[in-house]
């Protein structure tokens, strides 16, 4: 078992009507408030109505249209300059998880005098960020509980992953019932993200039983009730349960002690969304059976071994990697029973870039040094299977 440090400072306010908690959090923070959000789902579902009647009495200034796999130009920019104009106290951020990824790399860039590109590229480290708290509409991506958040930079590709722990959220509000209107693609999208923040961590050299055991029932738990909500889009139970699961995913409480992995997946699609702006759990959930076939070998079997027992209930007393081989189908059936595109040419990525991509990755991602590492020849392979 590895040394860590853990600390997580965010407040989870969760379940229905909880956001009527609202005025009583943010008076904390003080009266001048730039509200983050979007396109027009708040509204449709009557929370931006909800949250502008609970903030009467503070100043309110709005960044909306954020964008999914949120981008520096012109997001992070302008809330960056609204914050600094109208010296913003506390940022609200509504939506999903690149509406909060975005204000957290906001929250940062508020309080520093230069580019704030060079706080997401690690060039310099964020010494204070503005307060945030966020009404989470989707079960994703964690970053609700989490001190990170990914912003692409369109003119060059990139794709950063970006963490501080000035980052952390104060207070998370999750109502599952916001995520009623989820979309059935969103809904698969989410749960594939999740699954995946969730096999990111398992798949290491040093793990406790503890940890497997919180990751095992993690996936277990995600594809029944991905399943249920894919069914009743309003069953609250399996919302709620997935919403929770979704929020675990990144802040470091699955793998407390495990060894390092590198995040090989993550690495991966960071290009594939940066290069083609898809929906990165769809990217995700593409990637990630054939990275599964790529590195199976004697050191890797054993691990898949457990996944597929344990989460699947494959009969552990076939052979290991016929054992490991049905695990990694039974991954790729999962997702493609939720109605996930498994094909890179579904979600319009050809042959063109694979090469160019893979180079991108293998500069950038540092996965050389993942649990099993992997070149730039690596890279293109897992992306050409793909295909």
């Amino acid at each position: 078992m590895q040394n860590f440090d853990y600390q997580t400072p965010t407040r989870l306010i969760f379940g229905r009507g909880v956001v009527s908690e609202l005025p009583g959090v943010m008076k904390q923070f003080g009266p001048r408030i730039l509200l983050t959000y979007g396109g027009g789902s708040i509204r449709k579902i009557g929370l931006y109505d909800k949250v502008k009647e609970l903030l009467a009495g503070s100043e309110v200034f709005e960044l909306s249209g954020i964008q999914p796999n949120p981008k520096y130009d012109p997001s992070v920019l302008e809330g960056v300059r609204i914050c600094k104009e109208k010296n913003i106290d506390v940022i609200l951020a509504v939506g999903g998880g690149s509406v909060l990824d975005c204000s957290k790399a906001i929250a940062a860039g508020a309080l520093y005098d230069g580019d704030p590109w060079d706080l997401i590229s690690y060039k310099v480290r964020a010494k204070a960020a503005l307060p945030i708290v966020d009404i989470i509409t989707l079960a994703a991506t964690g970053s609700e509980y989490d001190c990170g958040g990914v912003i692409s930079r369109t003119e060059t590709n990139d794709k950063i992953g970006y963490m501080d722990p000035h980052l952390y959220p104060a207070v998370s509000f999750l109502d599952p019932e916001y995520t009623f209107t989820v979309s059935k693609k969103q809904t698969a999208a989410g749960c594939a993200d999740a699954m995946n923040h969730i096999m990111e961590q398992y798949f290491c050299e040093d793990s406790t039983m503890l940890n497997d055991g919180f990751m095992e029932a993690g996936l277990k738990s995600l594809m029944v009730n991905a399943r249920k909500c894919l069914d009743n889009p309003e069953d609250y139970t399996a919302r709620a349960e997935m919403m929770l699961t979704c929020t675990y995913g990144c802040n470091g409480i699955y793998a407390l002690g495990n060894s390092y992995t590198g995040w090989p997946c993550h690495g991966m699609e960071h290009a594939l969304s940066a290069y083609y702006d898809i929906t990165h759990g769809e990217g995700l959930a593409i990637i990630t059976p054939r990275w599964m076939e790529h590195i199976l070998s004697e050191k890797t079997v054993d691990r898949f071994v457990k996944y597929g027992v344990n989460v699947f209930g494959i009969d552990a007393a076939l052979d290991r990697f016929e054992i490991a081989k049905q695990a990694i189908d039974a991954t790729y059936g999962f997702f493609e029973s939720i109605g996930i595109p498994m094909h890179l040419r579904e979600v319009g990525i050809d042959e063109s870039r694979i090469d160019e991509m893979a180079h991108h990755v293998a500069e950038n991602e540092g996965l050389e040094n993942a649990w099993a590492p992997l070149s730039e020849k690596d890279i293109a392979e897992i992306f050409r299977a793909s295909l």
